[in-house]
């Protein structure tokens, strides 16, 4: 964890635990038991493994209803139709796949809230590419069913928006209010370690003051893991998209803040270093030579007329902070992103309408 830094210009220093709506009390929380990382046991892999499972007595008879067909094959439409489909015996096997993944969940789920960070909390959003599916939020809505079973009073629900869009509106939140007061927009950035996606995000503040209307305009996605580009060649191309958006912003006449927020892997240091976590990038994204704010910095030296202000976070915290026009009811929330790996994050909101 960063110290809770704010600079005198009342920009949030990259990776801070105090940001203008919310402390960050934990994230990227990395538990163990055993068997190795609790993150592991609920993972996007881990699910396809538990089908995998439930397949391979059924494919010994040849009764296997996705027939030769790899587990990682199968995409999550195919898996929501066969949720509701006619074949009885597939619907049965990938019913049986999200009961298992949701016993996994609520077992690391437990984990989290039996630790300090994550004491009290009151409500977990779960996004993630696994959330993007009928099987996800069926396996989400499965594991709030055991966790109260279980006498925990804590609700689970899917993340309100896409999580693609997700993991660029939470942005707004890593920007200082007083920057939307003459700018209708910000660019926001989302990397990951198979796709990078940029877009520029409306505040809509006019329709809702607290963003929650904000939405995401034509967003650009490059799914860099095709390409195996270098680290130099992997910002190069980040950098065309952003100045490619700016151009489109402006002719499209949005009031572009002079502010990139940027959400990515791993450990965010202060200064804009990635401390671990960043495996999964393209080239070392961890090296003490290597600053992806400053990079953006001198390729886009300016927005407009103003110097451009870069503010980086971890990608689970940005994914979750999305949700803070939704969660003012309670104190203390967090959120599970559920892709490559177990994203978390745990939040107690500074200006909401929960206890005092």
């Amino acid at each position: 964890m960063t110290d809770e830094t704010i600079t005198t210009t009342g920009i949030a220093a990259h990776g801070a635990s105090r940001l203008p709506w919310v402390e960050i009390d934990s994230f990227n929380l990395e538990l163990k038991d055993e068997e190795g990382f609790l993150g592991d046991r609920a993972s996007k892999a881990a699910f396809l493994e538990t089908l995998e499972e439930w397949r391979k007595p059924l494919r010994k008879s040849g009764e296997d209803p996705f027939g030769k067909k790899p587990s990682e094959n199968i995409s999550k439409k195919e898996l929501d139709a066969t949720l509701v489909g006619d074949d009885s015996e597939a619907s049965a096997v990938v019913h049986s796949a999200v009961e298992d993944f949701a016993q996994d969940l609520v077992h690391v789920t437990r984990r989290f809230l039996k630790t300090k960070a994550w004491d009290k909390t009151e409500r977990i959003a779960v996004g993630g590419g696994f959330r993007d599916s009928r099987l996800g939020e069926l396996a989400i809505a499965r594991a709030e069913i055991l966790l109260k079973a279980e006498n925990f009073k804590v609700e689970m629900l899917p993340i309100h928006r896409h999580p693609d869009d997700a993991g660029l509106v939470g942005a707004l939140h890593l920007a200082p209010s007083w920057i939307f007061e003459a700018h209708d927009s910000i660019l926001a950035v989302d990397i990951g370690g198979t796709n990078i996606r940029c877009g520029v995000v409306e505040t809509r503040r006019k329709k809702a003051s607290d963003l929650s209307k904000a939405c995401v305009w034509e967003p650009e996605l490059w799914r860099h893991a095709d390409d195996e580009p270098t680290r130099e060649i992997a910002v190069k191309r980040l950098v065309k998209m952003l100045k490619d958006l700016i151009v489109r912003a402006e002719e499209e006449g949005f009031k572009l803040a002079p502010f990139i927020g940027v959400a990515c892997p791993g450990v965010i240091e202060s200064n804009g270093s990635i401390k671990k976590g960043a495996q999964n990038l393209p080239g070392n994204w961890e090296s003490s030579k290597f600053n992806l704010p400053g990079s953006l910095i001198g390729a886009i030296p300016q927005i407009g007329e103003h110097d451009t202000v870069v503010v980086m976070h971890n990608d689970g915290v940005v994914q979750g902070l999305s949700e803070v026009p939704f969660m003012q009811d309670v104190k203390r929330w967090g959120v599970l992103t559920i892709g490559t790996g177990l994203g978390n994050a745990r939040f107690t909101n500074r200006n909401g309408k929960g206890e005092p």
